[in-house]
Protein backbone atom coordinates (compact mmCIF):
# COMPACT_ATOMS: atom_id res chain seq x y z
CA UNK A 1 0.00 0.00 0.00
CA UNK A 2 1.80 3.09 -1.22
CA UNK A 3 0.98 6.53 0.15
CA UNK A 4 -0.43 8.78 -2.55
CA UNK A 5 -2.12 11.62 -0.63
CA UNK A 6 -0.72 13.58 2.32
CA UNK A 7 -2.29 16.50 4.13
CA UNK A 8 -0.09 18.70 6.31
CA UNK A 9 -0.99 20.83 9.28
CA UNK A 10 1.36 22.83 11.44
CA UNK A 11 0.82 23.25 15.15
CA UNK A 12 2.88 26.23 16.38
CA UNK A 13 2.51 25.31 20.03
CA UNK A 14 5.24 25.65 22.66
CA UNK A 15 3.10 25.89 25.79
CA UNK A 16 3.15 22.14 26.39
CA UNK A 17 6.93 22.29 26.63
CA UNK A 18 7.25 25.79 28.08
CA UNK A 19 10.27 26.41 25.85
CA UNK A 20 10.15 29.31 23.43
CA UNK A 21 11.06 28.65 19.80
CA UNK A 22 9.34 25.31 19.27
CA UNK A 23 6.33 27.18 17.92
CA UNK A 24 8.47 28.20 14.94
CA UNK A 25 9.06 24.59 13.90
CA UNK A 26 6.25 24.18 11.33
CA UNK A 27 7.17 27.23 9.29
CA UNK A 28 10.87 26.34 9.44
CA UNK A 29 10.09 22.96 7.88
CA UNK A 30 8.12 24.63 5.12
CA UNK A 31 10.90 27.12 4.46
CA UNK A 32 13.39 24.25 4.21
CA UNK A 33 11.33 22.64 1.42
CA UNK A 34 9.01 20.11 3.09
CA UNK A 35 6.26 20.32 0.47
CA UNK A 36 8.57 20.15 -2.51
CA UNK A 37 10.41 17.14 -1.11
CA UNK A 38 7.17 15.23 -0.60
CA UNK A 39 5.82 16.15 -4.03
CA UNK A 40 9.01 14.84 -5.62
CA UNK A 41 7.90 11.39 -4.43
CA UNK A 42 4.84 11.66 -6.67
CA UNK A 43 2.54 12.21 -3.71
CA UNK A 44 -0.37 14.62 -3.81
CA UNK A 45 0.18 17.17 -1.04
CA UNK A 46 -2.21 19.60 0.60
CA UNK A 47 -0.84 22.07 3.12
CA UNK A 48 -3.59 23.41 5.36
CA UNK A 49 -1.32 25.92 7.06
CA UNK A 50 -1.14 26.24 10.83
CA UNK A 51 -3.89 25.80 13.37
CA UNK A 52 -4.43 28.95 15.38
CA UNK A 53 -3.09 28.28 18.85
CA UNK A 54 -3.93 30.33 21.94
CA UNK A 55 -1.47 33.06 22.94
CA UNK A 56 0.81 32.62 25.91
CA UNK A 57 -1.07 33.89 28.99
CA UNK A 58 0.35 36.82 30.84
CA UNK A 59 -0.47 35.33 34.23
CA UNK A 60 1.44 32.31 35.62
CA UNK A 61 -0.18 28.87 35.17
CA UNK A 62 -3.01 28.19 37.60
CA UNK A 63 -1.89 24.59 38.12
CA UNK A 64 1.88 24.06 38.15
CA UNK A 65 1.27 20.34 37.62
CA UNK A 66 -0.53 21.08 34.33
CA UNK A 67 1.06 24.18 32.90
CA UNK A 68 -1.04 26.12 30.38
CA UNK A 69 -3.67 23.42 30.57
CA UNK A 70 -6.55 25.27 28.89
CA UNK A 71 -4.41 26.51 26.02
CA UNK A 72 -2.89 23.10 25.32
CA UNK A 73 -6.28 21.37 25.37
CA UNK A 74 -7.67 24.00 23.00
CA UNK A 75 -4.83 23.47 20.52
CA UNK A 76 -5.11 19.67 20.72
CA UNK A 77 -8.83 19.79 19.93
CA UNK A 78 -8.03 21.69 16.76
CA UNK A 79 -5.45 19.05 15.86
CA UNK A 80 -8.07 16.37 16.52
CA UNK A 81 -10.51 17.99 14.12
CA UNK A 82 -7.90 18.44 11.38
CA UNK A 83 -6.65 14.86 11.57
CA UNK A 84 -10.17 13.46 11.65
CA UNK A 85 -11.20 15.43 8.57
CA UNK A 86 -8.04 14.35 6.75
CA UNK A 87 -8.81 10.69 7.41
CA UNK A 88 -12.37 11.24 6.16
CA UNK A 89 -10.90 12.67 2.95
CA UNK A 90 -8.52 9.70 2.50
CA UNK A 91 -5.36 11.69 3.20
CA UNK A 92 -2.54 10.54 5.42
CA UNK A 93 -2.28 13.26 8.09
CA UNK A 94 1.19 14.72 8.64
CA UNK A 95 1.26 16.82 11.81
CA UNK A 96 4.30 19.04 12.28
CA UNK A 97 5.04 20.67 15.61
CA UNK A 98 5.25 22.28 17.88
CA UNK A 99 5.73 20.40 21.12
CA UNK A 100 4.79 16.77 21.77
CA UNK A 101 1.56 17.54 23.61
CA UNK A 102 -0.12 17.77 20.20
CA UNK A 103 -0.14 13.95 20.02
CA UNK A 104 -3.14 13.95 22.32
CA UNK A 105 -5.14 15.51 19.50
CA UNK A 106 -3.79 13.20 16.81
CA UNK A 107 -4.48 9.99 18.72
CA UNK A 108 -7.96 11.21 19.65
CA UNK A 109 -8.77 11.68 15.97
CA UNK A 110 -7.43 8.25 15.09
CA UNK A 111 -9.60 6.82 17.87
CA UNK A 112 -12.69 8.16 16.09
CA UNK A 113 -11.87 6.13 12.99
CA UNK A 114 -10.09 2.95 14.09
CA UNK A 115 -10.82 0.31 16.71
CA UNK A 116 -7.26 -0.85 17.42
CA UNK A 117 -4.30 1.49 17.01
CA UNK A 118 -0.63 0.58 17.33
CA UNK A 119 1.91 3.31 18.01
CA UNK A 120 5.63 3.86 17.69
CA UNK A 121 6.80 6.64 20.00
CA UNK A 122 10.36 7.49 18.93
CA UNK A 123 11.74 9.73 21.65
CA UNK A 124 14.59 10.25 24.10
CA UNK A 125 11.98 10.73 26.81
CA UNK A 126 9.09 8.60 27.98
CA UNK A 127 6.38 11.28 27.99
CA UNK A 128 4.65 8.84 30.34
CA UNK A 129 4.19 11.14 33.30
CA UNK A 130 0.82 12.03 34.76
CA UNK A 131 -0.38 14.94 36.84
CA UNK A 132 0.66 12.96 39.91
CA UNK A 133 4.16 11.96 38.78
CA UNK A 134 5.34 14.98 36.80
CA UNK A 135 8.31 16.98 37.98
CA UNK A 136 8.05 19.86 35.50
CA UNK A 137 4.29 20.13 35.00
CA UNK A 138 4.87 20.34 31.24
CA UNK A 139 2.12 18.52 29.39
CA UNK A 140 4.36 17.37 26.55
CA UNK A 141 5.81 14.97 29.11
CA UNK A 142 2.37 13.41 29.65
CA UNK A 143 1.16 12.97 26.08
CA UNK A 144 2.12 9.31 25.64
CA UNK A 145 0.44 8.33 28.92
CA UNK A 146 -2.66 10.33 28.04
CA UNK A 147 -2.84 8.79 24.57
CA UNK A 148 -3.15 5.29 26.07
CA UNK A 149 -5.69 6.44 28.67
CA UNK A 150 -3.45 6.85 31.71
CA UNK A 151 -3.60 9.82 34.03
CA UNK A 152 -6.21 12.02 35.66
CA UNK A 153 -9.55 13.06 34.21
CA UNK A 154 -8.03 16.51 33.70
CA UNK A 155 -6.33 15.08 30.58
CA UNK A 156 -7.77 11.64 29.80
CA UNK A 157 -11.00 11.95 27.85
CA UNK A 158 -10.73 15.69 27.32
CA UNK A 159 -10.61 15.16 23.54
CA UNK A 160 -14.18 13.83 23.67
CA UNK A 161 -13.41 10.30 22.57
CA UNK A 162 -12.26 7.15 24.35
CA UNK A 163 -8.77 6.25 23.20
CA UNK A 164 -8.41 3.23 20.91
CA UNK A 165 -4.63 3.21 21.20
CA UNK A 166 -3.86 -0.27 22.50
CA UNK A 167 -1.22 -0.06 25.22
CA UNK A 168 0.34 -3.45 24.49
CA UNK A 169 0.66 -2.39 20.85
CA UNK A 170 2.77 0.65 21.75
CA UNK A 171 6.55 0.79 21.58
CA UNK A 172 8.86 3.49 22.94
CA UNK A 173 12.07 3.58 20.90
CA UNK A 174 15.33 5.34 21.80
CA UNK A 175 14.54 6.21 25.41
CA UNK A 176 17.44 7.36 27.54
CA UNK A 177 16.10 10.05 29.89
CA UNK A 178 13.22 8.97 32.15
CA UNK A 179 11.96 10.59 35.35
CA UNK A 180 12.06 8.31 38.43
CA UNK A 181 8.31 7.84 38.86
CA UNK A 182 7.79 7.78 35.10
CA UNK A 183 10.25 4.89 34.88
CA UNK A 184 8.18 2.93 37.39
CA UNK A 185 4.96 3.66 35.51
CA UNK A 186 6.49 2.39 32.27
CA UNK A 187 7.69 -0.78 34.00
CA UNK A 188 4.16 -1.46 35.24
CA UNK A 189 2.59 -0.69 31.85
CA UNK A 190 2.13 -2.94 28.82
CA UNK A 191 4.24 -0.59 26.68
CA UNK A 192 7.39 -2.15 25.20
CA UNK A 193 10.39 0.08 25.93
CA UNK A 194 13.38 -0.31 23.60
CA UNK A 195 16.09 1.89 25.09
CA UNK A 196 19.31 3.16 23.60
CA UNK A 197 21.11 0.31 25.30
CA UNK A 198 18.99 -2.13 23.34
CA UNK A 199 19.81 -0.32 20.10
CA UNK A 200 23.51 -0.36 21.02
CA UNK A 201 23.43 -4.09 21.77
CA UNK A 202 21.53 -5.48 18.77
CA UNK A 203 21.35 -2.62 16.25
CA UNK A 204 18.48 -0.59 14.88
CA UNK A 205 17.39 -3.21 12.35
CA UNK A 206 16.57 -5.83 14.99
CA UNK A 207 15.00 -3.22 17.25
CA UNK A 208 12.69 -2.02 14.47
CA UNK A 209 11.74 -5.55 13.44
CA UNK A 210 10.64 -6.21 17.00
CA UNK A 211 8.87 -2.85 17.30
CA UNK A 212 6.97 -3.24 14.03
CA UNK A 213 5.92 -6.79 14.86
CA UNK A 214 4.42 -5.54 18.12
CA UNK A 215 2.81 -2.37 16.77
CA UNK A 216 1.53 -3.64 13.41
CA UNK A 217 0.04 -7.06 14.11
CA UNK A 218 -3.68 -7.20 14.82
CA UNK A 219 -4.25 -3.43 14.54
CA UNK A 220 -6.29 -1.26 12.19
CA UNK A 221 -3.83 1.64 12.08
CA UNK A 222 -0.25 2.57 12.92
CA UNK A 223 0.62 5.98 14.30
CA UNK A 224 4.24 7.13 14.35
CA UNK A 225 5.25 10.03 16.57
CA UNK A 226 8.85 11.14 16.08
CA UNK A 227 10.43 13.54 18.56
CA UNK A 228 13.61 14.98 17.12
CA UNK A 229 15.34 14.87 20.49
CA UNK A 230 15.67 11.10 20.01
CA UNK A 231 18.56 12.00 17.73
CA UNK A 232 22.04 12.52 19.11
CA UNK A 233 22.52 16.32 19.42
CA UNK A 234 25.42 16.07 16.96
CA UNK A 235 22.84 15.39 14.24
CA UNK A 236 19.95 17.40 15.66
CA UNK A 237 21.02 20.38 17.76
CA UNK A 238 17.78 22.26 17.14
CA UNK A 239 15.64 20.72 19.87
CA UNK A 240 14.47 22.04 23.22
CA UNK A 241 15.49 19.09 25.38
CA UNK A 242 18.62 17.49 23.89
CA UNK A 243 20.13 14.40 25.51
CA UNK A 244 23.56 13.04 24.68
CA UNK A 245 23.90 9.52 23.31
CA UNK A 246 21.02 9.39 20.86
CA UNK A 247 20.47 7.60 17.60
CA UNK A 248 22.52 8.43 14.53
CA UNK A 249 21.52 9.85 11.16
CA UNK A 250 21.54 6.46 9.47
CA UNK A 251 19.81 4.68 12.36
CA UNK A 252 16.96 7.18 12.13
CA UNK A 253 16.66 6.75 8.38
CA UNK A 254 16.65 2.98 8.68
CA UNK A 255 13.84 3.19 11.22
CA UNK A 256 11.73 5.38 8.94
CA UNK A 257 12.50 3.28 5.87
CA UNK A 258 11.37 0.16 7.71
CA UNK A 259 8.19 1.95 8.78
CA UNK A 260 7.53 2.74 5.11
CA UNK A 261 8.13 -0.89 4.15
CA UNK A 262 5.57 -2.18 6.66
CA UNK A 263 2.73 -0.53 4.65
CA UNK A 264 0.73 0.17 7.81
CA UNK A 265 1.47 3.86 8.37
CA UNK A 266 -1.77 5.77 9.00
CA UNK A 267 -0.50 9.04 10.46
CA UNK A 268 2.82 10.71 11.19
CA UNK A 269 4.01 13.42 13.55
CA UNK A 270 7.34 15.23 13.58
CA UNK A 271 7.71 17.35 16.70
CA UNK A 272 9.95 19.48 18.93
CA UNK A 273 11.99 21.25 16.23
CA UNK A 274 13.36 24.49 17.68
CA UNK A 275 14.82 26.64 14.87
CA UNK A 276 16.26 29.13 17.37
CA UNK A 277 18.61 26.45 18.65
CA UNK A 278 19.36 24.90 15.26
CA UNK A 279 22.66 25.26 13.43
CA UNK A 280 22.55 25.96 9.69
CA UNK A 281 19.05 24.38 9.59
CA UNK A 282 20.52 20.89 9.86
CA UNK A 283 17.81 19.67 12.25
CA UNK A 284 15.01 20.97 10.06
CA UNK A 285 16.53 19.43 6.93
CA UNK A 286 17.02 16.15 8.79
CA UNK A 287 13.34 16.19 9.80
CA UNK A 288 12.30 16.57 6.17
CA UNK A 289 14.57 13.72 5.10
CA UNK A 290 13.09 11.48 7.78
CA UNK A 291 9.53 12.37 6.80
CA UNK A 292 10.19 11.51 3.16
CA UNK A 293 11.83 8.22 4.16
CA UNK A 294 8.68 7.29 6.09
CA UNK A 295 6.57 8.25 3.08
CA UNK A 296 8.46 6.00 0.72
CA UNK A 297 11.68 7.63 -0.46
CA UNK A 298 14.21 4.97 -1.42
CA UNK A 299 17.94 4.95 -2.13
CA UNK A 300 17.27 2.74 -5.18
Amino acid sequence: MSIDKVRIVGVPLDLGANRRGIDMGPDALRNDGLLQNIMELGIEVEDMGNVITPPRPIDPPENIKLRYYREVICACKKVRDFVSESIDDDFLPLVIGGDHSISMGTTAALSKHYDRIGMLWIDAHGDFNTEETTISGNIHGMSFATSVGRGTKNLVGKMGVKTKVVEEKCVLIGARDLDPLEREELKKSKVTVLTMRGIDEVGMCKVMKKALKIACEDVDALHVSFDLDVMDPVYAPGVGTPVQGGITYREAHLAMEMISDCNKLSSLEMVELNPILDKYNITGKLAIDLITSALGKKIL
